[in-house]
């Protein structure tokens, strides 16, 4: 079964939590013991998991990519702007896709994880899909 999320983003350099939907997704899926993959179909946005608790956590990964990779006038490829390009690298290191267990009908995730999408290149819409498979 695939499920696609639909999201629009606000800026660029942004975290949102999208767990609850995921775990949505899980549980309409009627599996009790599977794989859950979540793929994002874009070169400047990505997927991780980490904490969503504190808020002060996603600032600082905010910051320090932004500090790894600023944006700048001199990369070599510029497909639309400078943050375009920062955007590219940035989704390379962080990652597309995430692979979770689902056990119980429920996804394994740590007290303080969450599954974060990931922005750089925003505003614009995007999707993050969603392969469950039972096994």
């Amino acid at each position: 079964m695939l499920t696609v999320l639909d999201l629009q983003t606000t800026h660029g350099d942004s975290l949102t939590d999208i767990t609850a939907r995921v775990r949505d997704a899980v549980q309409q899926s009627g599996v009790t013991d599977g794989i859950c993959v979540l793929f994002v179909p874009h070169t400047t946005a990505a997927i991780t998991i980490n904490s969503a608790l504190d808020p002060a956590t996603a600032i600082d990964i905010v910051a320090d990519l932004r500090r790894l990779v600023p944006t700048r006038v001199d990369f070599v490829h510029q497909y639309d702007t400078p943050a375009d390009a920062a955007g590219h690298i940035k989704a390379a290191l962080v990652g597309h896709s995430v692979t979770l267990i689902i056990a119980g009908g429920k996804l394994l995730l740590g007290g303080s994880q969450s599954v974060l999408f990931y922005e750089f290149d925003g505003p614009r819409k995007r999707q993050v899909q969603i392969k469950i498979l039972a096994g």
